[in-house]
């Protein structure tokens, strides 16, 4: 089969560039269309609990801790969606017609364990920030309802609505550092196979 270019690529390597570039695009747009929404979602999440911190005179140091640790997670989506995008570069760079132009078969794995090593750091980053934050709610849960409706001008003791949309950041943080694991593992898989 000639390729674009009028040249016949061999098999294998016409299949695994074509796989890094279809994944690497699945990969990059999941994670920058959930890069995207998580930090809209952060951003206000921070900008309200800012506010009511200054209200209420103090806020909750789980759910700054934790939010601290879900826009470092988020950070590395941005550098994750980034690496996806270079996997389709390098599918394009494995279709030239010069093979010694083409990148090694050590270069793409030594390219896919970074993309691993990017995804669970992001991961690890967004689980912590995520037990802070579950256990901010938890603690704010449990002291609500053993005190009952005492004082009920504090509101810093009651789960806001706001503080569930950190939760839901978190765990769209969690899963585009998924998409970019399995991506990862699906572009080792498809290298390795013979």
């Amino acid at each position: 089969m000639t390729g674009e270019l009028g040249y016949s690529l061999p098999p294998a390597v016409r299949r695994i560039a074509n796989a890094f570039r279809l994944v690497g695009w699945i990969s990059f747009w999941s994670q920058a269309v959930l890069a995207v929404i998580s930090s809209m979602v952060l951003i206000f999440a921070s900008a309200t609990l800012g506010a009511r911190a200054a209200n209420t005179g103090g806020g909750n140091p789980g759910t700054g801790a934790g939010l601290g640790l879900a826009v470092l997670g988020l950070l590395t989506i941005y550098v994750g969606a980034y690496w996806a995008w270079s996997y389709t570069r390098l599918g394009r760079k494995l279709r030239t017609s010069n093979p010694d132009l083409r990148p090694k078969p050590k270069d793409a794995a030594q390219k896919i364990r970074i993309g691993i090593i990017i995804s669970l750091v992001g991961m690890l980053l967004t689980l912590l920030g995520t037990q802070a934050i579950v256990g901010s709610l938890l603690g704010k849960s449990v002291s609500s309802q053993a005190a009952g409706f005492i004082n009920p001008g504090a509101l810093s003791q009651f789960v806001q609505p706001v503080d569930i949309f950190v939760v839901q950041a978190a765990t769209n943080i969690l899963l585009a550092h998924f998409i970019g694991m399995c991506a990862s593992l699906w572009l080792s898989r498809a290298v390795n196979r013979q």
